[in-house]
């Protein structure tokens, strides 16, 4: 039997890579989304439907009554989703706090309930200027506590820490992998608003890969 791996899966295109990149090394393969109010939980029905495509066993677990301890985001508050590039310093309005430790926690829970070795998530090189839990030193220092936390040892991976937006939508594309079934927007519209960081930053990978984004913008 292949080993088992849990996957944090959001729905969007950097997790959505993750995921294929997993079930391609060959594991046993469980995801597990978060919805944690975020005003883009669109996302979710993507991870549901991709999910449902390969049939991987996936738990949605709701978390949004965090919000009631953790606010201050343009994620899951009443703030405006800043527009421009994702460097830019509006960009951190839309941290969550504590958001990653949160979701790697219950990830490894969930890993040692059902014997699984890893926890795999999408923390890349792009969004270490904004956020400190997708830092090289937060992953390592994560991972070495969840080597501790429990009588079996859960390795974190991220896989594409070192790596740019563009270098995973590379090695995805290298996969043959559909990005339309991925959501990205911080805005859950009907289509992409193509003006957030996280739709510019999408749309930047897109255009230094020489192809054309499949999802549908507003403008």
């Amino acid at each position: 039997m292949s080993a088992k791996v849990v996957v944090i899966y959001s729905g969007g295109m950097d997790s959505y890579t993750v995921l294929n990149k997993a079930m391609q090394q060959g594991y046993d393969v469980h995801a597990v989304s978060f919805n944690y109010g975020q005003r883009h939980s669109k996302e979710l029905l993507f991870a549901k439907k991709v999910c449902e495509q390969h049939d991987i066993e996936h738990k949605v677990v709701d978390i949004s009554s965090i919000n009631q301890l953790i606010g201050g985001s343009a994620l899951t508050d009443d703030i405006d989703v800043p527009e421009g590039h994702y460097q830019e310093e509006s960009m951190k309005t839309t941290v969550v706090p504590n958001r990653n430790m949160i979701m790697l926690s219950m990830a490894v829970g969930y890993a040692v309930s059902i014997e699984a070795e890893a926890v795999y998530f999408g923390a890349h090189s792009g969004d270490h200027a904004i956020y400190p839990d997708c830092r090289t030193e937060f992953v390592d220092a994560m991972n070495d506590v969840c080597k501790i936390a429990n009588y079996q040892a859960v390795e974190v991976r991220a896989p594409y820490l070192a790596a740019s937006k563009t270098d995973i939508l590379r090695e995805g594309l290298v996969m043959n992998l559909d990005y339309n079934d991925t959501w990205t927007c911080y805005n859950g519209q009907e289509k992409a608003c193509g003006r957030c960081g996280a739709c510019q930053e999408r749309l930047e990978a897109f255009s230094e890969n020489n192809t054309i984004d499949p999802i549908d913008y507003q403008n």
